[in-house]
């Protein structure tokens, strides 16, 4: 029998205005479609320019994947955030480092979301050969989330990047849209990879 209270996720980026929105908003989005309510996706900056709106070429992308940004207001990051999250996923590895100055009892449930989804497709390629080639869904959701950062972070080793920078989604802030395209290009496979893991095993 599952829990009541939903998992909960935290997306992290630096205004909280461009990148960490368009993962909340997304993220939220498709794991309502996966599962109701038993997720609650939130965002914070780690200097955020408190109480503006998304960009709007973020809320464009945001809207084009089926999302929505209305009622969006930034806010700063704060250990008591924190606190109440079970899964943090940064935009890039330097917020993690920040988060973690923050509350370093979060080193196992911290990742950059890039670094995340590469983790869980080595999960995925375990769980499909320990069954045979199917994925038994998991009977206890808000269990089996709780647990995933630490099974995720025993297997980072084999997910490493080529390239540290392959971490980390670009800041398009102030720098047109051929930015905000890249940053659409690196964060959309990182979330669709959630996406998916998250219907398989629900």
């Amino acid at each position: 029998m599952e829990t009541s209270s939903p998992i909960r996720i935290l997306t992290v980026c630096t205004g909280n205005i461009c990148r960490s929105p368009v993962a909340e908003r997304l993220l939220r989005s498709g794991l309502d479609q996966v599962r109701p309510g038993a997720f609650r996706v939130e965002s914070a900056g780690t200097r955020a320019m408190v109480g503006e709106a998304v960009q709007p070429s973020s809320a464009d992308i945001i809207r084009n994947y089926g999302g929505t940004a209305d009622g969006f207001a930034a806010r700063q990051l704060t250990p008591k955030i924190l606190r109440d999250t079970d899964l943090v996923l940064t935009m890039a590895a330097r917020h993690r480092g920040e988060v973690l100055q923050m509350d370093a009892s979060l080193l196992r449930r911290t990742f950059t979301i890039r670094e995340f989804a590469r983790m869980l497709k080595v999960l995925e390629q375990r769980d499909t050969e320990q069954n045979d080639g199917a994925q038994a869904p998991a009977a206890d959701l808000p269990a089996f989330w709780r647990a995933l950062p630490v099974r995720a972070a025993a297997v980072r080793h084999l997910a490493l990047a080529e390239d540290a920078s392959e971490n980390d989604v670009v800041d398009p802030y102030r720098r047109g849209e051929d930015m905000y395209r890249q940053m659409e290009d690196e964060l959309a496979p990182a979330l669709l990879t959630i996406l998916r893991f998250a219907r398989h095993n629900s």
